[in-house]
C-alpha cells in the first residue's frame, strides 16, 4: 500500500492507494475541493498542454512571401523586373550614409522606391556599402566594378567618392539589368551581377 500526503490549495490531503492503482498524485488533486482559483489554474494548464501539443504538429509548407507594392503589381514605372522578383517597400536609410545617397538617386535613374530593398541587398552582399572595398579579382568600391577604373566615367574621384561610385553603379544596373531587382535576381542565381 502506498501513502501520499500533499498540500494543495491550503488543504492537507492524505491518500492511501493500493499498489498498481492509478496515479496517486492525480487522485489526490482530484480529492481537493475545487475553488475558483484552482479551476482557472486547471483551465490555463489544459490550454498550455493543448498549445504545446499543437506546436509539435506544425510543419513549414513553404517560404513566406513578402508583399509587393501596388505599383509593382499593376506594372508601375520600373516596378517589376519581369524576373519574378519580390519587391518589398522598405523605409529609407539613415541620412548621411552611402545608402541614403543611393536611395535619393533611385528616381533619377527611373527606379521606383520599391527597388530599394533589392539594391540594398545587392550592394550589402557585394561590398558592405564600403567605398574602398576591393576583392582579389580587382573589383572595387560599393558596386564592385571590375576593373574599378570603369567608374572613372562617372567622375575622377571614383576611388574615394561614394556618390560617384553609386551613380556609376546605378547606370550600370539600368543598362544591363533594367532594375536593381533584376540585378539582385542575377546575383542570387549566379553569385555575381
Amino acid at each position: 500500500m502506498t501513502a501520499l500526503v500533499a498540500v494543495a490549495g491550503g488543504v492537507l490531503v492524505e491518500m492511501h492507494m493500493a499498489s498498481g492503482s492509478a496515479d496517486p498524485a492525480a487522485a489526490a488533486l482530484a480529492a481537493i475541493p475545487a475553488s475558483h482559483a484552482a479551476t482557472l489554474l486547471e483551465k490555463e494548464r489544459q490550454q498550455m498542454i493543448l498549445v504545446d501539443a499543437a506546436s509539435q504538429t506544425l510543419t513549414m509548407v513553404g517560404n513566406p512571401k513578402m508583399a509587393t507594392s501596388q505599383a509593382s503589381l499593376s506594372g508601375g514605372t520600373s516596378g517589376n523586373s519581369g524576373s519574378g522578383s519580390v519587391l518589398v517597400n522598405m523605409p529609407p536609410p539613415d541620412p548621411g550614409t552611402a545608402q541614403s545617397i543611393a536611395f535619393g538617386l533611385l528616381s533619377s535613374y527611373g527606379f521606383a522606391s520599391s527597388q530599394w530593398g533589392c539594391l540594398d541587398d545587392l550592394w550589402q552582399r557585394e561590398s558592405g556599402w564600403v567605398y574602398n572595398a576591393e576583392n582579389a579579382s580587382g573589383a572595387y568600391g560599393i558596386p564592385q566594378a571590375l576593373p574599378g577604373s570603369k567608374m572613372g566615367s562617372a567622375g575622377p574621384d571614383w576611388q574615394t567618392n561614394p556618390t560617384t561610385q553609386i551613380k556609376w553603379g546605378l547606370g550600370y544596373i539600368k543598362s544591363v539589368y533594367s532594375t536593381p531587382c533584376g540585378a539582385w535576381s542575377h546575383e542570387e542565381a549566379d553569385g555575381w551581377y
